[in-house]
């Protein structure tokens, strides 16, 4: 007898607290997604379910909701977590229970679990791209400011590598809390101002953005003479604080709203129409969106929901997303993705200035310090520029 009931997957974004813009866009992207796998007859002749809960930014809450989850709605399949310390919360629930958590965020390496499958990016398709970028074309003086969590952390620390070894100087490395207000970040706005580095790399997340953004511009430091690049702010984030303060900002991601591929073309057509035109997509809710793709995919070939049999189909494979087509590692559960370097426009998007000439496996653990062999082109050049 054949099983009409529904394949429920758990979501874990959350709605509320200090990054949930973000999150919300992730928790749109996996509806969308599911939208369009029920709309074209679910999987195994059954539709897929969501289960959405809120954990409110708050780690402990990821960890007692995803045991809500398997425990009291039978669901072993979890999509969500944003924040590291959240993921961190989450993998040994998941690993008890023999379930799996979906990542669709960029974070910073040095992890591996059966149990996680990784979307977003790597240190080596993100952090040393935008560095090693932002070291060869602005300078080697360094001023790091970032929020007062894991990934900002590690995220720094790969960098002062790459940093160190191109005999470059870190000017100052500050870290703020998460409900940090504008008074704190002014005050280092002041301290970089009187630094003068060559660029700012930023790693706040959240509310902080808005506020640092705000305390660069009141101090006068002008972010074309000394740029703010950050792997952590996307155009979620842009819209939050307005393009008006973002504008200059470079960042690193696979994929950007404005990135011209038909698959983009449709998905963000159908995410503006599904949820208002006045929404932007970003690298997060790329991710979130192609991940749920290729899980229904994965579920479709193991013929069950099953979270072992699923984790065996996972790897190897691929989809065309809307930066272009993917595929999950066979060996560490993460993802080949396309790296680029955008800058924010006036209107809050990015430009693509560089990008690499195909998809780039994952290096979790950060073996090689830089992106090798990278042949970019950057507009407005008539040559293309090796980063070694």
């Amino acid at each position: 007898m054949n099983d009409s009931r529904p394949i429920k997957i758990g979501v874990l974004y959350s709605s509320t607290g200090v990054t949930s813009a973000v999150e919300l866009t992730q928790q749109r992207a996996t509806m969308l997604a599911v939208e369009e796998v029920n709309a074209g007859g679910g999987v195994l002749g059954r539709e897929l379910q969501l289960v959405c809960l809120d954990p409110a930014c708050t780690p402990q809450l990821y960890a007692s909701l995803t045991e809500k989850l398997v425990l009291e709605h039978g669901v072993r399949l979890v999509m969500g977590c944003y924040m590291s310390s959240t993921r961190k919360a989450v993998i040994p629930i998941v690993e008890r229970h023999n379930a799996l958590l979906f990542y669709a965020t960029p974070y910073e390496g040095f992890e591996y679990s059966h149990n996680v499958f990784y979307a977003g990016a790597a240190p080596n398709q993100n952090i040393l791209p935008l560095a090693d970028f932002m070291l060869s074309k602005y300078g080697s003086r360094v001023a790091m400011v970032g929020s007062g969590y894991i990934c900002p952390y590690e995220a720094n620390r790969v960098l002062s590598d790459l940093l160190y070894e191109r005999g470059g100087a870190k000017v100052s490395e500050i870290y703020l809390p998460l409900d940090a207000g504008l008074e704190g970040f002014e005050d280092v706005a002041a301290r970089i101002k009187a630094k003068q580095p060559d660029f700012i790399f930023s790693t706040v997340v959240g509310d902080g953005i808005l506020h640092l953004h705000r305390a660069l511009a009141r101090a006068g430091l002008d972010p074309y003479a000394m740029p703010i690049a950050s792997h952590m702010t996307g155009e979620a984030e842009v819209a939050a604080m307005g393009a008006d303060l973002a504008e200059g900002l470079i960042t690193c991601a696979s994929y950007f709203q404005s990135v011209d591929t038909a698959a983009n073309h449709r998905s963000v057509r159908c995410y503006k129409a599904r949820f208002g035109d006045e929404l932007v997509t970003n690298t997060c809710w790329e991710a979130a969106y192609f991940q749920m793709h290729l899980l229904a995919d994965a579920i479709g070939r193991a013929g069950s929901d099953d979270p072992t049999l699923v984790a065996r189909v996972l790897p190897g494979l691929e989809f065309d997303a809307p930066q272009g087509r993917v595929r999950i590692d066979e060996h560490n559960n993460h993802t080949y993705l396309h790296p680029r370097i955008g800058q924010c426009d006036s209107n809050g998007q990015f430009k693509v200035i560089a990008s690499a000439p195909g998809r780039v496996k994952a290096d979790p653990y950060v073996v090689s310090h830089s992106p090798p062999g990278w042949t970019t082109r950057v507009e407005g050049t008539a040559a293309p520029l090796e980063w070694s």
